[in-house]
């Protein structure tokens, strides 16, 4: 098993922090992948995260009415080790495909 912490996203439109609002789950929680984690306020509005990805909680960061700055650590999982690091799809590499030219260029001349 890894831990994986995942910080507070940009959450875009120039904003540099936001104040947890409420925790919507707790240390030994087992969490599923886009499952609602805390709920944020920022100058513009109050959003929920949703999970990056499954896991159990290991760690929470901020109490209610706490600001984090974008780029802190929000919450830490306790991964599988074949699967900390990996958020999304890992690109495949491909052999670069070679053009062919089928007809000729014509002359100007």
């Amino acid at each position: 098993m890894a831990e994986l912490s995942f910080p507070l996203p940009d959450l875009g439109e120039g904003l540099i922090e936001a104040t947890v609002l409420e925790w919507l789950v707790a240390v030994g929680d087992t969490v599923e992948r886009n499952q609602p984690l805390v709920e944020v306020e920022t100058t513009k509005s109050a959003v929920e995260l949703p999970s990056p990805q499954a896991g159990v909680v290991v760690r929470v960061h901020g109490e209610p009415g706490q600001v984090v700055k974008v780029g802190d650590p929000l919450i830490v999982f306790e991964v599988p080790d074949n699967t900390a690091g990996i958020v999304g799809t890992v690109p495949q590499e491909h052999a670069p495909k070679r053009r062919v030219r089928l007809s000729p260029i014509a002359d100007d001349d």
